[in-house]
């Protein structure tokens, strides 16, 4: 049982119903003092009530009290050394053991409050019978049924305040990661548009500037060396060329962050760095060249679809990528030691996201070939295969 003087200050100020309660503890000790002071009637017993009051106020009163477990308990053994005084004298103050229960629940642990409030009861009983009362029922019952109502009023309150607590967290964690995803969407959202924008620019404006100048080059061959039209050929050839080059900074501008300060080998390599899930091993098969950005892209963007895969469905323990460079094309393999699953079942789906339809769709688009190997039990390969493009003539290639 968590004491409430271990709350922070502040929190426990801005509680409404923990205000009301101590509001309600302070005016039930003030009256069954004031009782107990005017049914005894004696110089003794209204000066140790009034003795007890004062040093319960002092308690309400000392920041420390609310603050320390060990001031609470110096306070609280005062307090009921001065009750102890008082109960020796008149049994009124027999009364004062039901606000007495709350305190040590509250300011004290759950080791020691619940010895203390059973101690507290048995004093009372004790003392009642102790002023010549007769022994009955109701002396043992009513301290008793007094400590199990204190108890079960605090057990209560404070499992509702646990509870509270609780939903108030996952509100906040709920409200972080409403943001966090909305985050996510925005960039993702940004990086797809980049990568539609760098392919219609390579597709439309760069190959048409390319083509351009194929066919300017040609007519620049067919022409006389003393043709008029030569010189405007020439510099037609020239500014397409130079926009081809704008055109290809713009594609270059366009790429994802991971290709802008690297190749793809270095990107690749990148998504095996150690963290949450599997442990990832990079290898480069044959000699590196230069590939478009669509292609660049498009396998990026397959590795990261794959390795997500694993991470969050595969349950591996370890996986690896292969960028392969042949004479006629490029591949990139994806192979894991999960626990796999049967291709035949997966359906496209419905948000659009990165499965392995959309993998397969990726790789179409260019001209390539997508392929997944799979079994329940036995691991998955995810394997892409990318034609190289034909080398143009120099100045022409995109």
């Amino acid at each position: 049982m968590e004491p409430l003087c271990s709350l922070p200050p502040a929190r426990r100020s801005l509680t409404p119903v923990l205000r009301a309660l101590r509001l309600c503890l302070h005016l039930l000790m003030a009256g069954l003092l004031v009782l107990a002071a005017v049914r005894d009637r004696s110089t003794a017993g209204t000066v140790l009530a009034a003795v007890m009051g004062a040093v319960y106020a002092a308690g309400a009163w000392l920041p420390s009290v609310r603050r320390s477990q060990r001031a609470a308990a110096g306070w609280l053994a005062v307090l009921a050394l001065s009750w102890l005084a008082l109960l020796w004298t008149t049994p009124e103050a027999l009364w004062l053991a039901f606000p007495l229960y709350f305190l040590q629940l509250h300011l004290l642990p759950a080791r020691w409050s619940l010895p203390a409030v059973a101690l507290t009861a048995g004093a009372a009983i004790l003392s009642y019978v102790g002023h010549g009362a007769a022994l009955n029922p109701g002396v043992f019952i009513g301290p008793l049924l007094g400590a199990a109502v204190a108890v079960a009023t605090v057990l209560g309150y404070q499992a509702l305040y646990r509870e509270s607590e609780r939903r108030q967290r996952l509100i906040e964690e709920l409200i972080t990661t409403r943001a966090e995803l909305a985050a996510a969407e925005r960039h993702a959202g940004t990086l797809a548009e980049r990568e539609r924008l760098a392919r219609e620019i390579h597709d439309t404006l760069a190959q048409g500037l390319s083509s351009i100048q194929l066919l300017l080059r040609a007519a620049e061959r067919a022409l006389p060396e003393d043709s008029p039209a030569a010189g405007h050929i020439d510099r037609a050839r020239r500014a397409a060329q130079e926009n081809l080059a704008e055109a290809r900074r713009f594609v270059r501008a366009l790429t994802p962050p991971d290709l802008e300060h690297g190749s793809l080998a270095a990107a690749l390599e990148r998504l095996c760095e150690p963290g949450a899930g599997p442990r990832v091993r990079f290898s480069v098969s044959g000699t590196p060249v230069e590939l478009p950005t669509p292609y660049e892209v498009a396998l990026l963007r397959i590795a990261q679809s794959a390795l997500g895969n694993t991470v969050r469905h595969a349950a591996a323990s370890r996986a690896e990528i292969t960028l392969s460079f042949m004479d006629a094309s490029v591949t990139l393999d994806v192979v894991d030691d999960g626990r796999g699953f049967d291709p035949a079942s997966v359906r496209p789906s419905s948000d659009g996201g990165f499965g392995l339809p959309a993998m397969r769709s990726r790789a179409e688009s260019l001209g390539g070939s997508f392929t997944v190997e799979s079994a329940p039990g036995q691991g998955t390969a995810v394997a892409v295969s990318l034609p190289l493009p034909l080398p143009l003539p120099a100045g022409a290639a995109v």
